[in-house]
């Protein structure tokens, strides 16, 4: 077991995907502290001009791009990837090969291009997700296996290039860890409550699906900001985090609903009272999801992956974080809320203008 008090300077950082949600902000983070920062993604970066940042358009599918993104980089955090949440045996060859080509692909280019540059430290985001494969987990923790069992690509493309990274800790002196989020959200969030806010708008959630009692955890992206950086600080011969995995999480269980309910209210609406078993449904929209494949009909409003997080407990610790790289959350989940309300109240109307047009 390594030394927790052996921690290291960053130096010069990479973020890929640093145009993101979660790319944004972590770049955000790093240059409030004072770090020098390239970000690297196929879009603009949506980040002013300012000291110490770099932006650089590329794709991390491509190696010739990959290859100039990491010269002269010390630390690298991946973030960049495609979120695909259907998946299964009925999905079309095209439809897997783009997940793997970038989930996958990209990720291994990545490490070998960092590899021959000598970059010492490199931390992948994966997800909470490679270990659930639609059991319930109250409080589980990073001795759990992976699953095998895979409703979504995402969840199988994190697997396995979780899997990869962490095999090649220590490869030509480079030092890897991954963090494992879960659902992620705060100011720049354009996948956890726009989906929900669509539902809301269409008229679909007329019932709340799975008891009161199931829980989640969410990551608000400033908490796992400070995860990912403590996490890169501690990649260090002898330290803690070389070829581990960390569940990094608000530490707050709560039931989906419940944990939505103050933003929907801001935004003038309230939940149905009525709640109906989250199985048979999960098995309807499974049958759903493979006669979109076949027929090409519409996909189903929700994906089986996202019903089993609505009825089934699915939560991690974060002891072995707070063990190996002292994390804290930043934020608790009502001052999270309070500080990005506006944000998706606004989101929201937007959201609900366009839809009546």
């Amino acid at each position: 077991m390594g030394d927790p008090a052996l921690t290291t300077d960053l130096g010069h950082v990479l973020v890929t995907g640093g145009s993101g949600f979660l790319g944004a902000n972590l770049v955000r983070e790093l240059l409030a502290t004072g770090h020098r920062v390239r970000s690297t993604d196929r879009v603009p970066s949506p980040l002013p001009d300012q000291d110490n940042l770099e932006t650089v358009l590329g794709d991390i599918t491509d190696p010739e791009a990959v290859a100039k993104a990491v010269e002269g980089i010390d630390t690298i955090f991946h973030t960049a990837a495609i979120i695909e949440l259907m998946g299964g045996a009925s999905v079309t060859p095209e439809y897997r090969e783009r997940n793997f080509a970038v989930n996958v692909g990209g990720t291994q280019n990545l490490v070998r291009a960092a590899q021959d540059a000598g970059v010492q430290r490199f931390v992948y985001t994966a997800s909470n997700s490679v270990v659930m494969g639609g059991q319930p987990i109250s409080g589980g923790d990073e001795t759990l296996p992976y699953t095998d069992r895979f409703n979504d690509l995402y969840t199988e493309t994190k697997v396995a290039a979780e899997r990869y990274v962490l095999a090649q800790n220590g490869v030509e002196g480079m030092l890897t860890c991954s963090i494992r989020p879960s659902g992620i959200w705060g100011r720049g969030d354009q996948t956890m409550f726009r989906k929900l806010f669509e539902s809301v708008i269409a008229g679909h959630v007329k019932v709340l699906i799975g008891g009161a009692d199931a829980k989640l955890d969410n990551s608000y992206v400033h908490n796992l900001a400070h995860g990912f950086i403590l996490a890169g600080r501690h990649l260090v011969p002898g330290g803690t985090a070389p070829g581990q995995a960390y569940f990094i999480n608000d530490g707050e269980p709560i039931n989906m609903f419940d944990f939505a309910r103050p933003v929907i209210e801001s935004c003038g609406r309230s939940w149905p009272k009525l709640r109906v078993p989250g199985a048979p449904l999960h098995k309807i929209v499974t049958f759903w999801q493979k006669l979109h494949f076949k027929f090409g009909i519409m996909a189903p409003p929700l994906e089986p992956t996202a019903i089993e997080r609505l009825y089934l407990d699915n939560y991690f610790s974060t002891e072995k974080a707070r063990r190996d790289l002292g994390y804290e959350p930043v934020y608790t989940t009502v001052d999270a809320t309070e500080h990005c309300l506006d944000y998706y109240v606004s989101m929201f109307h937007e959201m609900e203008h366009a839809a009546k047009k």
